[in-house]
């Protein structure tokens, strides 16, 4: 990690629910079935958790602005159109340990639903033992990559 990235103070958040298990939209976790075409892309996220944590940074919101890789129209699933995916290498923190991954960014603008609040963070990351909704974590971005707004 480069020491000028941005370290945050975050929340962990349920999220939709959809990327770690099957839900009523998809009868499967959809990062499973989204891995494979990322892999094909050139984005090897198997050592990583079938999950996101959904990292709440509020008051402060990010943009994605220049992301370290963009996989544009995805065809991961049949019951929706393609979506776009960027990623920005990241770390989180939790309970003195640090754990190297991914923000994950599915592109509103290609989502037809599951959208996401602009103050949450999604990271793909190694499992994290005993963590839970409202348990305090710290995340690390990149700020060539990702804006940090104080709204």
């Amino acid at each position: 990690m480069d020491t000028s990235w941005i370290r945050l103070t975050g929340i962990l958040v349920q999220g939709h629910q959809v990327a770690s298990r099957p839900s009523v939209a998809y009868p499967y976790s959809s990062l499973k079935k989204q891995k494979p075409h990322f892999k094909e892309r050139g984005l090897d996220l198997s050592p990583y958790f079938n999950g996101t944590l959904n990292i709440s940074i509020a008051p402060l919101e990010f943009e994605m602005t220049k992301p370290e890789l963009t996989f544009p129209h995805v065809a991961w699933t049949d019951l929706h159109p393609p979506e776009t995916f960027s990623f920005s290498r990241c770390r989180v923190w939790f309970k003195g340990k640090s754990y190297d991954g991914w923000v994950y960014y599915p592109h509103p603008e290609t989502k037809k639903t599951h959208f996401q609040n602009p103050s949450l963070i999604e990271v793909i990351t190694h499992e994290i033992e005993d963590i839970q909704y409202g348990d305090a974590l710290e995340v690390a971005v990149n700020p060539q990559e990702i804006k940090i707004l104080k709204r």
